[in-house]
């Protein structure tokens, strides 16, 4: 019988993808770096760890609710680019409650009157809308599908179109109460308007929101939004002087949201009028990006990063950027010949944004200038979600492109899959020119302790996803849409090796007493060569070290001795794959304790340390929540004392 020993530890190691060893060329590389990015991201998000209500799928100031619609229309991005549902979960959370989607389905709700306008709803509707075109679940058969959601938002801005004033348009505001006052019609507003016309004429083939997307255009044209030279967009008219004067304030992404729908018309239409639109309108956003040899072709915003004020009064113009990458990906997808531009400018941006991704205590945090080569120590929700649009969109081309009319489907199957991070992907078009250089290895760091905490959680159950079939970007072809029903039996995962195999756990408890979690699952990783997972594994004779940070605790199993037949089955883990990405908790309430892979061993996203699986995050504890840095030292050791005692056991019945 051998001795299991529990040896205390004063820090773990743990392999993070750091953003700033992003290879443009590897898809391997950008959908890791993606998913750091995305975690640094989503520690920002707090509403699944309260019982207010209003903070449900609403960020936190100096943001306002209308970057949450945005931050979840990115995060549907992120999984639709990278497979990687570790947020879907709090996605479809937010989206789905009633103190954001409201009374009538249209995201009006009373819980968020003070502060909506009629530009936020262009931003929960953009989530809605890329959800229906990627195919994305909704499990609420009570609830509209995200495409019935999108036309109501559609008939409510209709409804908005003000002709008494200025020949029509819609006001920035809802409410004459709104300190703003109902005078200011503005490009973002009617912009995203126009766009969400142009998506629904591609979504639905009814030619009535052709229509209206052609009277949008042709007004902000006549009211001089859009600049007849040089194409820029600019900000907005007031009815007080007749709308004569336009406000020549500009960002990035207001040309962003018009370059969309001319994309999606041209797409659509097959008219030359509107890809000649989107073409001049790329080019009226050149302006955007550094013209200088150091910076050349790297974003920048104009209106606030030369006198840093981004964050000044409040801080809007911080997320801007990340809207402007986002959006030309996704026109170059809509019409193929922006794409030599798109990619040229889009480039050098991801790899600057990448390289400010170099803060807090992890090292990862995005900074708010990309042209300083490095972190400019202004970081915040905004920063993030620009680097994760930069960054994110380099993987477009490998990912279906959006469905239009007949295939899109409801889809209420809301299990997600688990995928390899770590997958080879098929050859596919990259923005960039074929590279055999080598995905850089991770770096070695110590375990970062991000602000917020974040709690891990690992689950494996039986899944399976819809995942909808590529629709060409040709307005002649129309798509069709396919399934394919993965499936993962519930088990504890593993893969054999001779060297040490870490088990950790996550002992942050449950903040809300109505809900505790029920059961807790263990994952169990080691490193293998390949990347084929064995179907049975066994535990060879080894000996357990324990280290614990403020929410984890690692386990490390070291064999010693070689492995042989007659060792106990463990475990099974079907399939072929090593570290996989799973999906949390469905409740934005459940922080419930996991047993999960190393703390931020990619931070918490799902990435792959080198010695295996890893842990998704979805649900994110509040930084000011001391119950995850306060754990009980009983829970720490509970674990140690039962999983040495475990493998005391497994070697003496060997």
């Amino acid at each position: 019988m051998k001795f299991a020993t529990v040896l205390p530890l004063l820090g773990s190691a743990s392999a993070v993808w750091m953003p700033k060893d992003l290879d443009v060329q590897d898809t391997r590389s950008i959908r890791n770096v993606a998913a750091t990015i995305a975690h640094d991201t989503m520690a920002y998000y707090q509403g699944n760890t309260t019982s207010e209500p209003r903070a449900i799928g609403n960020v936190n100031r100096p943001y306002y609710w209308w970057v949450a619609g945005a931050l979840w229309g990115m995060m549907i991005d992120y999984y639709h680019v990278t497979e990687d549902p570790s947020y879907n979960k709090v996605v479809l959370d937010a989206l789905l409650a009633k103190v954001n989607l409201g009374p009538e389905n249209n995201y009006l709700p009373p819980e968020h009157a003070d502060e909506e306008g009629n530009d936020d709803l262009f931003f929960w509707g953009n989530a809605v809308l890329t959800a229906a075109e990627n195919n994305f679940p909704q499990p609420n058969k009570d609830l509209p599908s995200w495409l019935d959601i999108s036309k109501n938002i559609f008939n409510w801005l209709q409804s908005r179109w003000d002709t008494n004033h200025c020949g029509g348009g819609v006001f920035w505001q809802i409410l004459e109460s709104n300190p703003n006052g109902l005078n200011y019609k503005n490009a973002i507003s009617n912009g995203g308007f126009f766009q969400f016309a142009a998506r629904l004429a591609r979504a639905t083939g009814d030619d009535s929101y052709i229509k209206w997307a052609e009277t949008i255009w042709e007004w902000s044209w006549n009211m001089n939004l859009i600049d007849h030279d040089l194409y820029r967009v600019y900000d907005g008219v007031d009815i007080r002087d007749q709308c004569q004067k336009v406000n020549g304030a500009s960002y990035t992404y207001l040309s962003g949201i018009y370059l969309y729908g001319a994309s999606v018309l041209a797409n659509h239409t097959g008219k030359a009028e509107w890809s000649d639109r989107a073409e001049k309108l790329l080019d009226g956003a050149s302006w955007f990006f550094g013209p200088d040899d150091e910076h050349k072709n790297v974003m920048y915003e104009g209106a606030c990063e030369p006198v840093d004020s981004c964050f000044k009064g409040n801080a809007d113009m911080s997320t801007f950027k990340g809207y402007l990458a986002d959006l030309m990906w996704k026109s170059a997808v809509m019409l193929p010949s922006l794409h030599s531009k798109v990619a040229d400018w889009l480039i050098p941006t991801a790899k600057a944004a990448a390289q400010s991704c170099q803060g807090g205590q992890s090292n990862t945090q995005c900074g708010m200038k990309w042209s300083t080569g490095g972190f400019d120590g202004q970081t915040n929700l905004g920063p993030q979600m620009n680097a994760l649009g930069a960054v994110q969109g380099l993987l477009i081309d490998s990912a279906p492109a959006p469905m239009q009319a007949s295939g899109i489907s409801r889809n209420y199957n809301a299990n997600f899959a688990a995928v390899d991070p770590n997958r080879t992907d098929a050859p596919t078009s990259t923005p960039t020119e074929t590279s055999t250089s080598e995905t850089p290895t991770p770096t070695s760091t110590e375990t970062p302790t991000p602000t917020p905490t974040t709690t891990s959680t690992t689950t494996s159950s039986d899944v399976s996803t819809s995942t909808p079939a590529p629709t060409t970007s040709l307005p002649t072809s129309e798509p069709t849409s396919t399934t394919e029903t993965s499936t993962t039996e519930t088990s504890t995962t593993t893969s054999s090796s001779s060297e040490s195999t870490t088990f950790v756990t996550s002992t942050t408890p449950t903040p809300t007493p109505t809900e505790t979690p029920t059961s807790s699952e263990i994952s169990e990783t080691t490193t293998t060569e390949t990347s084929e997972l064995p179907t049975t594994v066994s535990c060879m004779s080894c000996t357990a070290s324990e280290s614990s940070t403020g929410t984890d605790i690692t386990l490390t199993l070291t064999p010693t001795s070689e492995p042989s037949s007659s060792e106990p089955v463990i475990t099974s883990a079907p399939g072929a794959c090593t570290p996989f990405y799973t999906s949390s908790p469905s409740s934005h309430h459940s922080i419930s304790t996991f047993f999960s892979m190393p703390n931020q061993s990619y931070p918490g996203t799902g990435m792959p340390s080198s010695s295996g699986l890893t842990h998704s995050i979805a649900t994110l504890p509040s930084p000011t929540d001391e119950s995850a840095a306060s754990t009980g030292f009983t829970n720490h050791l509970s674990f140690a004392v039962a999983v040495a005692i475990g493998s005391v056991l497994v070697n003496w019945l060997a």
